[in-house]
């Protein structure tokens, strides 16, 4: 069995991202290990907050209640504040994570990763999936870590498939449903993602979806998440049902299979970043 650090930039992300890859790895006896780099503050702040109840702890109890689900050992936390979308107030704020120091934040990683002796560390691609500020700084510290740790862990980095989200996209437009165009409404100006000729492996979650999205419901006080459970219960599978990697070093072409169980690759001696 192996311990498998999954690092998200802010909670919830886990849930559309590698929750699925996370509760099979963790029914089958990995250790599965949550890093989350902020502490998603400039979230919604929920109607229902207690006294004394803040933004910050609320989610970090979601994060938490999702942990229970996706049968997640540790939860861990970088931080960092969040420095939330591309033009924000908060990209200026001293503290957030996309004006960290790489070898600082890379060290941080590094020190959890030895603590737990991690066999697989899984980060984000070069954009962070959409460009958001928090994303990109995830892809470049995790690559930091990578280099850092006493035990050079394997590395993958999840990402969305744009070719299957084209798909769905003129899917929705026929459904007279509003969709999401992967091409032009990527924060940084890039396409969204990853075209399927970049990727290694598809994940198909199987049963394990509906229990990804129970963990993505969790996460319920932000309005984007409210918004994803809004899709049909029907078609979560569709568009949720299959995670995608990218693992530096292997030879091109998508694998439908199971990376967790497959070392053909093995530890990078080096990664360097795009």
């Amino acid at each position: 069995m192996s311990t498998i650090v999954f690092v998200h930039a802010h909670p919830d992300d886990e849930g559309t991202a590698t929750a699925g890859t996370m509760i099979r790895a963790a029914r089958e006896g990995h250790r599965v290990v949550v890093v989350y780099c902020t502490d998603g503050d400039p979230g919604d702040v929920p109607d229902d907050l207690a006294p004394g109840e803040t933004v910050v702890s609320r989610r970090r109890g979601e994060a938490e209640a999702s942990a229970a689900i996706t049968g997640t050992a540790r939860v861990a936390w970088l931080g960092y504040g969040d420095s939330g979308m591309t033009g924000w107030a908060q990209n200026h704020t001293d503290g957030v994570f996309s004006r960290a120091d790489v070898n600082d934040a890379g060290r941080r990683l590094a020190d959890l990763l030895d603590e737990e002796n991690a066999d697989t560390v899984v980060g984000y691609d070069w954009h962070g999936g959409y460009g958001h500020p928090d994303h990109v700084m995830l892809h470049k510290t995790t690559l930091a870590a990578v280099e850092l740790a006493a035990r050079r862990p394997r590395y993958l980095e999840v990402t969305m498939n744009r070719d299957l989200m084209r798909q769905m996209f003129t899917l929705a437009a026929e459904m007279g449903m509003e969709g999401f165009d992967p091409d032009t409404r990527g924060d940084d100006g890039n396409p969204i993602g990853t075209a399927e000729a970049e990727l290694h492996w598809a994940v198909d979650l199987g049963d394990d979806v509906m229990t990804k999205r129970e963990a993505l419901a969790c996460h319920a006080s932000q309005t984007d998440v409210k918004q994803l459970l809004e899709l049909p219960v029907e078609m979560f599978p569709f568009a949720f049902g299959t995670e995608h990697y990218i693992e530096p070093g292997r030879p091109p072409g998508m694998v439908r299979g199971w990376w967790v169980d497959d070392p053909s690759v093995g530890r990078p001696t080096s990664v360097t970043p795009r």
